[in-house]
């Protein structure tokens, strides 16, 4: 792919979470991003966002990729839209960034990846939490290997915030805590640990007004033959409320990493421990109560942006979103039918 000087960027989706990239295409500027248009089916959202990002808006996403000179569009609608919106972008010849979850089943994700590799279009998934940068520390912890081989972790993701203020739509999700908060803390356990051999799951609705579950609890064994138990909920009664923080306690052969509320790295090893506090910098549109969050989504820009111009695969390609959304069925299968289950596994 020729390295152009100027990335013209397209976004479709205009409601809550999309502001986050909004702002990070906006922060790019300087890195030769130009934010030319957005797009969504709420005509006030869609004039919202133009104005404030000084853009081109539309209502109809067929028209903004006919009308427009775009190269890369950032699809952040909820799941049931991607297929459908991510096949017009390829058939533009333009490349996508499809936010999590990927889709809806996995089925079609992998007719999405598919779809890419017939049209020879550049394809990601926005998996954002593995780049923020706390998990970009441990991740340099371990492979440096301060604590050894790896061979047990607990990554904890449990709040009792109110998503569905800003997100009124989950509580009527009939798949809910897996497929939102959940696959990012499964794929934060394979970028750690590795790809899983065998899952199991107990999922709970705690909150009778939602329909879906609203925590799950999974064991992982993976193919190290590491274990791993991976924990997501929206239903947990505790003050202080860490939200959005993901927690993490990782052990190994030599020593462990225990990621504590604040950011607060405890690193054990055999020369004795130490701690690390990883502080975000604040950026004027970041908030206190997001700015985790926020951050993680622009270092992942960041991070498709220079993979898009050298025109290489994302570290979180939509094929390796595969294996990410393959535990994500499986633990949906191994609730179901209270067994272990293999999940699927797709070559990258």
């Amino acid at each position: 792919m020729e390295r152009k000087k100027s990335i013209r960027v397209g976004l479709i989706g205009c409601g809550f979470y999309a502001q986050n990239h909004l702002n990070a295409w906006k922060h790019m500027k300087a890195r030769g991003v130009e934010l030319v248009s957005v797009c969504d089916l709420d005509q006030k959202k869609a004039e919202r966002a133009a104005t404030s990002f000084g853009t081109n808006f539309y209502t109809n996403a067929d028209k903004m990729l006919a009308s427009e000179e775009l190269d890369l569009i950032d699809i952040v609608t909820q799941a049931e839209s991607h297929k459908q919106l991510s096949f017009a972008v390829f058939e533009k010849g333009l490349a996508a960034i499809v936010q999590k979850p990927f889709a809806p089943t996995l089925p079609d994700c992998i007719e999405i990846v598919d779809k890419a590799k017939s049209c020879a279009a550049w394809l990601a998934v926005h998996e954002n939490f593995r780049f923020s940068h706390v998990m970009r520390c441990v991740k340099d912890i371990i492979l440096k290997g301060e604590i050894g081989d790896l061979n047990w972790g607990r990554l904890t993701f449990r709040t009792g915030f109110n998503i569905y203020k800003n997100q009124p739509y989950l509580a009527r999700e009939k798949r809910f805590s897996i497929l939102d908060s959940g696959i990012h803390i499964l794929d934060l356990a394979r970028f750690f640990f590795g790809e899983v051999e065998r899952l199991s799951c107990e999922t709970q609705r705690r909150n009778p007004n939602v329909v879906g579950e609203d925590t799950a609890t999974m064991l992982l064994r993976h193919d190290t033959g590491a274990v791993t138990i991976v924990e997501t909920t929206y239903e947990s009664k505790r003050l202080p409320d860490y939200f959005p923080q993901t927690l993490l306690e990782i052990e190994g052969s030599s020593g462990s990493i225990i990621l504590k509320p604040g950011q607060v790295i405890t690193v054990t090893t055999k020369n004795g421990s130490y701690d690390r506090v990883i502080e975000t910098s604040m950026l004027p549109w970041f908030s206190k109560e997001w700015c985790v969050s926020q951050e993680a989504v622009l270092n992942t820009n960041l991070h498709l942006l220079d993979c898009y111009r050298h025109g290489v695969e994302a570290e979180i390609s939509g094929r390796d979103n595969l294996n990410t959304f393959a535990l994500v069925e499986a633990a949906y299968e191994a609730a179901s039918s209270n067994r272990s289950v293999q999940p699927l596994r797709f070559p990258h």
